[in-house]
């Protein structure tokens, strides 16, 4: 948490680059708002600064209808976290709760539920199911406010499992009623459009350029300014695709969905693909520490998501000493012959229980690396629920850089170096001396960073 002078001089002059690191709460209104709401500014003594926002809702503050919290980009505390913690968030976040119990994600960390109890009561300040609660009435808000949905579909997009659950919930945690924040409208919205903010800087152009030369069509597509493509997910499946709007610091993202119960799934996957709760002037800053004072770092450098790990897999195994437009080809050629065609029609990325039966007769190249993929595939169909992708190196053809490859951009795992990778050996030897050791816990993006100088 920074301190209060930090919080009052970022607050007063409405600095984007803070905006979602913490919160300002006025005593006087009961409200608490983002240190960007355009709002008239309160005086200093009647402020209360949280570093987050369901700190200040569990306080009894309410959130600002003009700035709307919900929309900030979140905040990942990767330094000074126990792994275990972060581990924890980041799978409440993509959804755990919804289709397991506090004690069974417990179990799939491999710790007891008291000692996770503990462990979020220490690191977050809140118990896992008060801080999903909190997640789902996040999102519920920003669908409120942001699109037509009904409230009786909003309550099922946002992970509630009945109407009456959510109302309960929603009054609970916001002191405010979803009809308070706009009245029901029976419209269903299609496509449903969100807008999703970034931290600033946010660097499309390295973004796009990386993206460009991997695009696999016709699952993804990429104009100047937007990126999207098709997706399976639990088995909810349809698209999106997202509009850089460099002036609101953000994107406005367009989805389509089979069914939207799985929205809330969707949208805490689109906001990691896009990296955008990033926050990479601190990541520079700590980076820089530790190269040598003449290498200057790329500004506002994210990590590009792939939208699963076994996708990410298969990207990583057909990339395997052949270059970037050599494996391109391919994956395209893969899903020319094994895509699936989508409840709403789109072109799905091949899935582990259709590629573990595919022999890959339309591949020219080694036996080795066909029967590579195809235990890849077996691997991630009999052990779904296992997303430690070490495990992966018991698949003969499967090393450490496909795992680790896969770990980076399918999990968006940000430590990850790629020291054996060919372009982070030129880069490394370009730049000298460097201990990447100690740009732990962020050498993902060191590793990007290297690439771009290459």
């Amino acid at each position: 948490m920074y301190s209060p002078e930090v919080c009052q001089q970022a607050r007063k002059s409405r600095d984007h680059r803070f905006d979602g690191l913490f919160f300002v709460a006025v005593k006087s209104t009961g409200i608490y708002c983002r240190p960007i709401c355009p709002a008239p500014a309160a005086h200093e003594k009647n402020v209360t600064y949280y570093e987050h926002a369901y700190h200040a809702a569990d306080a009894g503050f309410r959130p600002c209808i003009r700035c709307r919290p919900d929309s900030a980009p979140g905040s990942y505390a990767w330094l000074g976290v126990e792994t275990t913690a972060v581990r924890a968030k980041k799978l409440i976040d993509e959804g755990a709760l919804s289709s397991m119990s506090v004690g069974q994600l417990a179990d799939r960390l491999g710790i007891s539920q008291r000692y996770l109890n503990a462990l979020f009561k220490k690191y977050y300040g809140t118990s896992p199911k008060q801080y999903d609660l909190y997640k789902q009435c996040d999102l519920a808000k920003q669908l409120l406010q942001q699109t037509r949905l009904p409230v009786s579909q909003i309550a099922f997009a946002s992970g509630f499992n009945s109407l009456r659950r959510f109302n309960d919930a929603f009054g609970r945690l916001l002191s405010l009623s979803p009809s308070q924040f706009r009245k029901e409208r029976d419209v269903f919205d299609a496509p449903i459009s969100l807008f999703m903010a970034f931290r600033p800087p946010y660097n499309w152009k390295a973004f796009h350029q990386f993206l460009s030369v991997r695009l696999i069509e016709p699952i993804e597509w990429l104009t100047q300014t937007s990126y999207g493509r098709s997706f399976s997910l639990s088995g909810y499946s349809g698209a999106f695709t997202a509009y850089f709007d460099a002036q609101r610091h953000g994107f406005k993202v367009e989805i389509t969905i089979n069914d939207i119960r799985g929205l809330h799934l969707v949208v805490a996957n689109i906001r990691r693909v896009l990296d955008l709760d990033a926050d990479p002037e601190f990541i520079n800053q700590h980076i820089s520490q530790y190269l040598p004072e003449d290498v200057v770092l790329v500004e506002g450098l994210r990590l590009p998501g792939i939208w699963d790990p076994f996708e990410a897999g298969i990207r990583a195994v057909l990339g395997q000493q052949v270059s970037v437009k050599a494996a391109r080809n391919l994956l395209c050629k893969l899903v020319d012959n094994k895509g699936e065609e989508g409840k709403l029609g789109d072109i799905l990325f091949p899935n582990p229980a259709t590629l573990h039966t595919c022999d890959f007769d339309f591949f020219k190249m080694p036996a080795s690396r066909k029967s590579a993929l195809k235990s890849l595939a077996s691997f991630c169909l009999s052990q779904s629920e296992n997303d430690d992708l070490s495990a992966w190196l018991s698949i003969k053809g499967i090393g450490p850089w496909t795992v680790d490859y896969a770990k980076m951009r399918g999990q968006s795992n940000p430590d990850v170096y790629l020291g054996g990778d060919l372009g982070v050996k030129k880069a490394f030897a370009q730049v000298g001396h460097l201990d990447t050791e100690k740009c732990a816990p962020f050498r993902s993006y060191l590793t990007f960073q290297l690439w771009s100088t290459l």
